[in-house]
């Protein structure tokens, strides 16, 4: 098993950058706080209920109960015929995954894609808190980065609002695979999955695509996988500035293009489209549900509309 590695400290003498990081995690939990109002949190407890049910006690049979839940053994010690008795089992674990890789920290907005991730990430967790679910994080590149295992509680949610947001991953790669085997290693319990990434797999995009399909739908049969992806506009479209070199984030590769070039800027925006579209006709393949969110722009819409037809479909 990947041994998860410890949280990150904060260093005690650097007061300045620990006061902007407690600062930076009370306004996230405010805005949190406000996004989740009884809305949400009402559609989020009616799309995401117990799973299974819990055994309660047994008592005498009566006509018309079924027979499928006489316990054999309590009737054979007594002599006379007993059900089992069950109750729903409420409590779930939503598991959060969120990619940290180098390509993360990108934004060409206010915001970085792994400050998107984290606010949404935050909305998530604090929808299941209210529901008195438990919620974990596991953060990733191309190893898992950090493991915090489920639990309760605002204070439980502040850090895992705050690690996602300020933990330093050790690598710059992207690695979606190990992490769902991490994941199917360390939750044993059906869960609810929420893979946070970008989903920049790489070349060759195809052979990452596949692996990602097969492990997808190993996790997805244990649990329920619901993929959210977190884009820029910037990686959609080039702007008219002449020549200018890229560089890679996870790679360190860097190339030299001329967005003065509208054949280049229409080439750039064709590929990028046709992977975002083949991405998401892999995942959607799996019967796996794939939220999508712009940074700069509103998700809420996007994720009330999931909340809303999921309670649809189960309906």
């Amino acid at each position: 098993m990947i041994k998860p590695k410890a949280s990150t400290p904060i260093s005690v003498q650097d007061e300045a950058r620990a006061a902007e990081i407690l600062g930076r995690v009370r306004r996230m939990e405010v805005r949190t706080n406000r996004l989740v109002d009884d809305s949400l949190a009402g559609r989020y407890a009616s799309v995401f209920k117990g799973r299974g049910m819990d055994f309660d006690r047994v008592r005498n049979y009566v006509p018309g109960d079924d027979v499928r839940t006489i316990d054999w053994n309590v009737t054979a010690r007594t002599g006379d015929p007993h059900v089992k008795l069950f109750t729903e089992e409420r409590e779930l674990t939503i598991l959060l995954m969120i990619d940290v890789s180098a390509s993360s920290d990108f934004g060409s907005v206010v915001d970085s894609k792994r400050e998107l991730a984290a606010e949404a990430a935050g909305v998530l967790a604090a929808s299941a808190i209210r529901n008195r679910d438990k919620v974990g994080l596991i953060l990733f590149s191309d190893s898992v980065e950090l493991y915090i295992p489920p639990g309760k509680g605002r204070m439980h949610i502040m850090r895992l609002i705050r690690e996602t947001l300020f933990f330093q991953p050790e690598q710059r790669g992207t690695d979606i695979a190990k992490a769902l085997d991490f994941a199917n290693q360390v939750i044993h319990r059906k869960s609810v999955i929420f893979l946070v990434s970008d989903f920049c797999l790489g070349a060759p995009l195809e052979e990452r695509l596949n692996l990602l399909r097969n492990k997808l739908q190993v996790t997805n049969r244990r649990h329920d996988v619901i993929a959210v992806s977190v884009t820029d506009p910037r990686e959609e479209s080039l702007p008219d500035v002449g020549r200018i070199c890229i560089e890679d984030a996870e790679s360190g590769q860097v190339v030299e293009i001329d967005t003065g070039s509208a054949k280049v800027r229409e080439a750039f925006e064709r590929q990028s489209r046709q992977r975002r579209e083949l991405t998401a006709v892999r995942i959607r393949s799996l019967g796996v549900d794939l939220l999508q969110f712009r940074n700069g722009e509103n998700w809420m819409p996007a994720l009330m509309g999931f909340f809303q037809s999921r309670r649809q479909r189960s309906g």
